[in-house]
């Protein structure tokens, strides 16, 4: 009701309406016909009911715009919390990635530091196999050199009884030598 009043004062009230010349209320006054025209389109909106479903439909709207923004919240907060989630997992697995680069860098130095101690144990492996040769060799020379300075020695002994030996004194040494022989063997 208070909608209807407003415009009907407002155009009782109207400066324009009293400036045409003749009666206000007569048919012939175009201010008064557009006055009734309005006050009718006026009553005809609100007989209908028009102010209410034009309120109802921007209630309807608002309500709509509502439940979007709440909808488009709810995304918000939910992509926030998915965004939270990544976050937490990219901080884990960074974590985790430093965690293996250390663990790699830890067993890297451990595997060098047992590189070097095996080599140190092959070195020395090593030295101790050459020193080994180097001894038997020197000891196969050595028997080497005392078998040759034998074979060289019973050469020249040969050489030199052979010299100085007649026949009897041969034949005597080697009736000797084979009864040591045969007393040896048995």
């Amino acid at each position: 009701m208070k909608l209807l009043t407003t415009p009907i004062l407002l155009a009782m009230t109207a400066a324009p309406a009293f400036a045409a010349g003749g009666p206000f209320f007569s048919l012939n006054n175009t201010n008064f016909v557009v006055t009734v025209a309005f006050v009718l389109f006026v009553g005809i909106l609100l007989y209908l009911k028009v102010p209410g479903l034009v309120g109802g439909i921007l209630d309807k709207r608002s309500e709509d715009i509502k439940s979007e923004i709440d909808e488009a919240r709810a995304l918000r907060d939910e992509a926030q919390a998915i965004m939270a989630s990544y976050e937490r997992k990219q901080k884990e697995v960074h974590e985790l990635a430093e965690k293996i680069v250390a663990t790699a860098k830890d067993e890297a130095k451990l595997a060098a530091k047992q590189a070097k101690a095996d080599l140190k144990d092959a070195i020395v492996r090593r030295l101790q196999a050459a020193e080994d040769q180097i001894e038997s060799a020197q000891a196969s020379a050595i028997k080497e050199v005392r078998d040759t300075a034998i074979l060289v020695a019973t050469a020249v002994a040969g050489d030199v009884i052979a010299a100085n030996m007649s026949a009897a004194d041969a034949g005597s040494l080697i009736d000797a030598s084979i009864k040591d022989v045969g007393a040896k063997l048995n």
